[in-house]
């Protein structure tokens, strides 16, 4: 397959992880970033994501917790039925809700794929945030093929301990990155408890000073976000609608 051997080549790298103390492991971050996409090397129908994304249509997955600032958060993401159409290749939409002491803060749409080896792609996002009611700016929103920006990886099909992986790439605006820490976590969360997780490090270029880590359930999904340096917040699985 054309465009995963370019990710294979170009993006993903094992690497010599960080002290157990630094959350932030070492990444080239400079490493030269292309990825050609063949809409052939994609699946159109059944498109049901991987062990550690599943893509659901019809489920929305509710997540609670505390912002920085000691705040009530409430998480809705919404894997919906709709698709869209993205450099001739089949994204399922997911709709995400953040709100912060009962208020709209922060309203997404999500475009999701899945290729033919399992790897579940991430497409682009249109995002809006939100003070007192009001849309206040859309930053942070891409689409592949526009403007230079080209999908990433959100779940690798096999995830090995040390890989690293681009999420997003929208130059200057967009460039998550991810580097798997566990494959055998183990975290409890209200919705229940759960063994052999991925555990990762997920963290912007833009904004190295800010990691975050996540662990994904085998099944389920992501069932809790947590800040681990720059931000302290976190969101835990509540219950799935």
């Amino acid at each position: 397959m054309k465009n995963i051997t370019l990710y294979a080549l170009l993006f993903i790298a094992l690497m010599r992880c960080g002290k157990d103390e630094d959350p932030v492991p070492e990444n080239p971050a400079d490493t030269p970033y292309d990825v050609a996409i063949d809409p052939n090397d994609f699946e159109t129908t059944s498109i049901v994501g991987n062990e550690f994304f599943p893509l659901i249509p019809e489920k929305t997955y509710v997540y609670e917790g505390k912002s920085d600032e000691g705040g009530d958060t409430r998480i809705l993401v919404a894997y919906t039925s709709k698709t869209k159409m993205i450099q001739g290749v089949t994204c399922v939409e997911v709709h995400d809700q953040a709100y912060e002491n009962g208020s709209l803060v922060e309203d997404t749409y999500d475009w999701y794929a899945q290729d033919k080896q399992g790897n579940v792609w991430y497409f682009g996002e249109a995002t809006q945030t939100f003070e007192n009611g009001q849309v206040t700016g859309t930053k942070g929103s891409w689409e592949a093929g526009v403007n230079g920006a080209m999908p990433g990886i959100i779940m690798l099909a096999k995830p090995l301990v040390s890989m690293w992986y681009r999420q997003e790439y929208f130059k200057g605006e967009a460039e998550d990155v991810a580097q798997v820490l566990s494959s055998a976590a183990s975290v409890s969360v209200p919705y229940g408890s759960f063994e052999n997780c991925l555990q990762t490090a997920e963290w912007s270029l833009l904004e190295t000073g800010i990691v975050g880590q996540k662990y994904y359930a085998p099944g389920v999904g992501v069932v809790k976000s947590i800040g681990v340096k720059g931000e302290s917040g976190y969101e835990d699985l509540k219950e799935i609608q």
